[in-house]
């Protein structure tokens, strides 16, 4: 007769107090890349999905987010940053502050994409559709699609 298997137990998580006001941040774990809320002040942040250990950043560290363009991961990266590799997938992804990009709806599929200053044309990663930036499209999305990212 066999006899059923016990899963193995999990580590327990390393214990972090609670913080004084109970304020949250966020950071993306680094085993499984979920988001995970952790209270100000812990050092780490064990995932409750996969219980990788995550280091968290010194405080005072400003963090930006961006999507990487290979697989679509949400990455965090120390702001100021200029390129961000993916750990899944690889792909160096440029890091730019909110002021120096644009947005402008891809002329084919109108997927939202995301250029350079400067820049007089986009290709979409999607379906491959190069749109041309003009200057009275330019206005007309900044405007409206213009985003500054904080934490």
């Amino acid at each position: 007769m066999p006899v059923p298997l016990a899963p193995y137990p999990t580590p327990p998580a390393p214990h972090t107090p609670p913080s004084a006001n109970g304020q949250q941040s966020q950071l993306v774990c680094s085993g499984c890349r979920n988001l995970l809320l952790y209270p100000v002040g812990a050092s780490s942040v064990c995932c409750a999905v996969c219980n990788a250990v995550t280091a968290v950043p010194p405080p005072g560290t400003e963090m930006a987010q961006l999507i990487c363009g290979g697989c679509h991961t949400l990455l965090m990266y120390i702001r100021g940053a200029t390129s961000v590799q993916c750990s899944c997938c690889h792909t160096v992804n440029l890091a730019m502050e909110a002021n120096q990009v644009a947005h402008v709806n891809c002329g084919s599929c109108r997927m939202l994409l995301m250029y350079q200053y400067g820049a007089t044309s986009v290709k979409c990663a999607v379906c491959n559709f190069v749109t041309s930036i003009g200057v009275s499209s330019n206005y007309a999305s900044t405007s409206i699609t213009e985003q500054k990212f904080s934490n």
